[in-house]
């Protein structure tokens, strides 16, 4: 992976979604446009200062291909990155890096997609739904949307129009946990035990999808990949990606074992060709943090094992990881590793971050 390059975008419009939510859109000059190509389901960072300090947040674009560039931000508890995000307005300029991000599909195709998202979870979703709807007449999605109350539905009127739009191949199902619905099966929680009412009651068939793309909290992502799997769908099928109000950082709940064996070790970095050393002790931080504290520039967006930016290979020594939710076993079994989440096991560590 080559180092992120940032460029000063300025902000187009603003669309109030909720009272803590926003659709912000950039003007994107036509110079910028290559690089800015998207996939629907991908991600910009934006890099600014708070307080001195320089914070870069990641937050998935909205939009479909060809409809221009806009993410969704919802304000966070104690977020200073969201705060500050909450009171951008059309003129303002921020540093944004082109997008990336895995959790994608390739619209053309005759998909039949299974989508359940929760709260700011429908952002990347709704690229997705956008892009797969227009791109093929003949697929279909059903949508499963989960929020608190009606007032909590980001891009409310986005899907109410998708929904006019595609009658017939947009099946949208909302479900609010804090809302008495005329049906049952529309209030509650979106958890294993929904899927498998939705199923008898035939508002779904998990077996006739070709995948599945949950976005949601870590806890209801876990729930609904051991459903689906349980109902039938091949684990390689669901795709998933994180949206935790988990603090910036902070751990998710699923751990690989640590084992500070040394306490102290030489890091080499390589990108772009480039040699990089540094120190790290790894009862203490992480190599993110290391290379933060020496001023030693690698990629990096969320901080917290969900993105994938950081990813890198460990070409020699021994690493092991607080938490991952984006690499897969293949990678794994290949060496990959998360800087973000890295503590050297060996007194030298060597991590390759150009390597596919």
């Amino acid at each position: 992976m080559a180092e992120q390059q940032f460029h000063e975008l300025t902000v187009a419009a603003v669309r109030p979604q909720t009272a803590h939510a926003k659709a912000i859109r950039f003007d994107l000059p036509d110079a910028l446009k290559a690089e800015f190509t998207f996939k629907p389901g991908q991600y910009l960072t934006l890099r600014t200062k708070l307080n001195g300090e320089e914070v870069r947040r990641s937050y998935s674009i909205c939009c479909a291909p060809g409809e221009g560039l806009e993410i969704g931000v919802k304000h966070v508890e104690g977020g200073a990155f969201s705060s500050y995000a909450q009171g951008l307005k059309p003129g303002d300029r921020i540093e944004v890096a082109p997008p990336h991000g895995r959790f994608t599909a390739e619209p053309g195709h005759a998909w039949h997609f299974l989508m359940i998202s929760a709260g700011s979870g429908i952002t990347p979703v709704l690229s997705i739904v956008k892009s797969v709807l227009v791109g093929n007449p003949a697929s279909h999605i059903t949508l499963i949307y989960a929020n608190r109350n009606v007032d909590s539905v980001m891009f409310r009127a986005d899907l109410d129009a998708l929904k006019d739009t595609y009658l017939t191949r947009l099946n949208l199902l909302h479900v609010l946990s804090e809302e008495d619905e005329d049906s049952e099966l529309l209030s509650g929680r979106v958890d294993a035990a929904k899927l498998a009412e939705m199923q008898a009651r035939k508002l779904i068939d998990v077996t006739g999808f070709d995948a599945a793309y949950l976005c949601g909290p870590a806890p209801m992502i876990k729930a609904l990949r051991t459903g689906l799997t349980e109902m039938g769908m091949p684990l390689e099928n669901i795709r998933f990606e994180i949206f935790t109000p988990t603090p910036y950082g902070k751990s998710s709940g699923e751990h690989v074992s640590v084992k500070a064996v040394v306490a102290g070790a030489d890091v080499e970095v390589i990108l772009d060709g480039t040699r990089r050393k540094l120190k790290v002790d790894p009862a203490k931080e992480t190599v993110l943090g290391a290379a933060q504290r020496d001023g030693v520039e690698i990629p990096y967006s969320c901080a917290g094992g969900m993105c994938c930016t950081c990813r890198c290979k460990v070409v020699e020594g021994k690493a092991s990881m607080d938490q991952n939710w984006s690499l897969q076993p293949w990678e794994l079994e290949a060496g990959f590793i998360l800087a973000c989440q890295a503590r050297p096991e060996t007194d030298r560590l060597v991590l390759d971050f150009d390597a596919q």
